[in-house]
Parts: C-alpha cells; structure tokens; sequence
C-alpha cells in the first residue's frame, strides 16, 4: 500500500504533467471537439518506459523454487502501468513558465503580510487600486487578463461583496458585469437602488481559471485589501453574495443555507457594520425558484437602510 507521502507525490507529478500538456482548467471557455482526432486515442504519443515493468510477487512457489532477488518469484511477472501516462523517456518535464512574462508568484506567508502593509498604505480608493494593479502576491494575477476592482459609487451605504469575476468580468475589468451582474442590477432596482447607489466588488480581483472558486489562500492573500476598501467606501450595511464571500468575510465554515437572511457584525475599522449573506445571482440564474429567499433578504436590506445607520 502506497503512503500517503508517496499518494501527495504522485498527485503533483501528475498536475505537473497536465500544465506540461496544456491543461489548465478543468472547464475552458470553448468545447473541444475530441472527435476530431478520429480512432486516435488521446495519450497514444506517449508510449511505457521500460522501466515500469514491475516484478510482483504473487503467492510463492512450493519450495521456494523460481525466487529471484529479495526472494521474488520470476516466474510471476506483470507490467504494471504507472497511474498516469508519462512522456517518451519515463520523465515529467519541469512545469512551464508563468504566462506572463516576468510574472513570479510570492510565497503564501511572505504575500498576505505584504498585501497587509501595502493595504494599509493606501489613503483612497485609487491608490488601492494602484496598488493593487503592482500587487504580484496573488497567483491568479497570472492568468487573468485584467484586475477587477470595483463599480459603483466610490462611498456608498451598501457595500456587495461576492466571490469572484468571471469571464465578463474579466474582460471588461468590472465586477458583475455578466448574466449574473444584469440579475443584480434588477435585483437592487426592485427595492429601489441604482449603480450610484450602492459599492460592487469581490473577495478576490483576478478570475480564477475555468471560474472555479477562489482557493481559501487566494481569498486569504486579498482580503487585506478588501478590508481596507471596506474602511474607505464605509457602508452600513455589507450584503455578501453567495457562500464563498460569506465564509471569507464571516470566517463561517457553515453553507450559504443556513447562514443567508441572518443579520452578524463584522468590525470595519473599530466600526460595527450590519451584515447579511444571501444567495449569488448567478445561484439564482440557475435555480429560480430560490429568488423568493433572495428577494426576503432584499426585503430586509431595504428595511435596514430605510431605518438609517446602526446606532
């Protein structure tokens, strides 16, 4: 039985040899259409190195007759295929380069403390985004093609955090921008409020590859920076959307179910802020029939506003 030390291992040879073969994403953007390529299998350019021909032994011989070395039977012989296929010459060529030149990705620890220092450093909302837009800590900074900070007012009463630009968002270097961002919109007009009227942004500012979810280290090395755009937009009331920005802002291990609709604190600058979680929009463009929670805790945000600031 294989350790998990040598499992780990295995598992990172094989992710090496995907990025080496062009993956990386477990959904693109565009089908492929594998039936181009006819009866040709894929991995059929790679061919077994030798060496993995493994000699296991089997149940011994009456007598002992036939062992080999370290008292292996020779005569029970089996090829026993690697968990991957490999490259010709059994070897796993070394990960390609960051996509973007000069690109090189700070260590996990050293990054949130300089995102943290940096953060702290910015007076306004455009020196966040300036230093943002410098900030190398954050791997997805690598394969996104533009820093999605905000849209919006710049102060707003409302501030709406959810986990991360998608493929829209990506391109025009705006946050819910998207189907998702349109079903927002109509969501915030139905009680009342408009782009001016409210601060749009995300846990993370980079689109994670394939819109997978952001990792819990790539939240945790931007949320510096969402912590200071917090203290500089000042709102009353922060709406988070979906259950990725619920569990990074409320450090919540709970799902989306049983925390949306419920009123928390979070201490923005020494400042006690009204929070509330409730479903992604683009949850809602998927399952319809749980626009009506939405549009409860909508009902609630609206009510909280109209009664003015917390005292």
């Amino acid at each position: 039985m294989q350790s998990d030390a040598d499992i780990h291992a295995l598992a990172a040879t094989l992710l090496d040899w995907y990025r080496e073969m062009g993956v990386d994403a477990a959904v693109a953007d565009h089908a492929v259409d594998w039936l181009a390529r006819g009866d040709v299998a894929p991995g059929a350019a790679f061919r077994l190195p030798p060496s993995s021909v493994e000699r296991i032994p089997e149940f011994p011989p009456p007598g002992g007759e036939g062992l080999g070395a370290g008292g292996i039977p020779t005569s029970h012989v089996r090829e026993s295929p690697p968990p991957f296929p490999l490259p010709q010459g059994g070897r796993v060529a070394s990960p390609r380069p960051d996509p973007r030149p000069g690109f090189t990705a700070t260590p996990p620890d050293a990054a949130e403390l300089a995102a943290r220092t940096v953060a702290r450093n910015a007076a306004s909302l455009e020196e966040l985004e300036t230093a943002l837009a410098a900030f190398d800590g954050c791997g997805l900074k690598a394969t996104a093609k533009n820093l999605c900070f905000y849209r919006g007012s710049p102060r707003a009463r409302l501030m709406i955090s959810g986990e991360a630009p998608g493929r829209d968002e990506d391109l025009e270097g705006k946050p819910f921008v998207g189907r998702a961002g349109q079903l927002l919109d109509k969501m915030l007009a139905a009680i009342g409020l408009k782009e001016d009227d409210v601060h749009i942004t995300n846990v993370v500012y980079w689109r994670p590859p394939g819109n997978r979810t952001p990792t819990p280290q790539e939240s945790q090395v931007c949320r510096p920076f969402l912590e200071r755009q917090m203290e500089l937009v000042e709102p009353d009331i922060v709406l988070l959307l979906g259950g990725a920005a619920a569990k990074q802002v409320l450090d919540v291990t709970e799902g989306i179910m049983r925390i949306r609709g419920k009123w928390r604190e979070i201490d923005i600058g020494g400042r006690p802020v009204r929070t509330m979680a409730t479903l992604h929009p683009a949850y809602l463009l998927r399952t319809p029939a749980a626009k009506r929670q939405a549009w409860r805790d909508l009902l609630a945000v609206q009510a909280a506003l109209e009664s003015g600031p917390a005292k």
